[in-house]
């Protein structure tokens, strides 16, 4: 069993989770239920994914569950230049800069498992 709280990744995907978390909370409130939930909920899923896949018995499993975890990151991209478009946030450079670090990163974590 892998410890995901040792992840790299993991950590920086939960300060993703705070800062998400941080930005919707000045979302006007009719988005509650809409735009911030499901930039909330995306976020959210990307560490627990991680989480999730380290549990699991297999590293395919764990790839799989890494590569969900990039969907989510996507979505959540899209989500954020939703926001922008609809000016709930104004720049997103630096939020956007670590989606795709994190990326990059279950990219790199991917391959390595791959590899082994």
């Amino acid at each position: 069993m892998r410890k995901h709280q040792e992840l790299r990744i993991w950590q920086e995907t939960m300060d993703l989770v705070e800062t998400i978390y941080a930005q919707t909370a000045a979302f006007p409130n009719h988005e509650l239920y809409g735009l911030t939930n499901q930039m909330r909920r995306c976020a959210v899923s990307v560490p627990s994914n991680i989480a999730e896949g380290a549990a699991r018995g297999s590293t395919q499993e764990f790839i799989r569950f890494l590569h969900i975890s990039q969907g989510s990151l996507s979505e959540l991209e899209t989500q954020l230049l939703i926001a922008q478009r609809l000016n709930y946030l104004q720049d997103i450079s630096a939020i956007l800069a670590s989606i795709n670090h994190a990326s990059a990163q279950l990219g790199g974590l991917i391959k390595h498992l791959k590899n082994r």
